[in-house]
């Protein structure tokens, strides 16, 4: 079986400089928005819903960032083989608000706390993303 999702690196400038948005996963992960595509949606679409669906953020996509596969084994579906499209998305207005029902935390971090966050306690797929975002915006990983 195959599923397909989208999501982002979300990020906004203020006085403080850049900021990443992170949410922490009912797995006590912390990750990125994302989340299945519905319909016929494209993949944009798909990952600015899931963006604003979870976090209360919309946003708008300044790039594509990189596409990850993987599998997974589902209890009722068996192996899932995963397909997640990733986006650079400028926050453009609301303000944060979990979507308590998949997350558990939405949250601002600064350039470096959110690259630390990921290392630490993120998915290990989604290193290349936050290099590959970092790289986009010519900001310093702090490491």
């Amino acid at each position: 079986m195959q599923e397909i999702s989208a999501g982002g690196v979300v990020y906004r400038v203020n006085q403080e400089g850049y900021q990443i948005l992170l949410i922490h996963d009912r797995y006590g992960k912390m990750t990125l928005p994302k989340g299945k595509r519905e319909g016929l949606e494209t993949e944009e679409e798909n990952a600015l819903r899931e963006v604003l669906e979870e976090t209360n953020v919309k946003g708008q996509i300044t790039q594509k960032l990189h596409t990850i596969h993987y599998t997974y084994q589902h209890p009722l579906h068996g192996e899932i083989e995963k397909t997640v499209h990733y986006y650079l998305i400028e926050a453009i207005e609301g303000e944060i608000k979990p979507q308590l029902e998949e997350i558990q935390h939405v949250g601002w971090y600064s350039v470096e706390e959110a690259y630390l966050t990921q290392k630490e306690k993120g998915y290990p797929n989604n290193h290349i993303i936050f290099d590959k975002a970092y790289d986009a915006l010519q900001l310093n990983k702090g490491v």
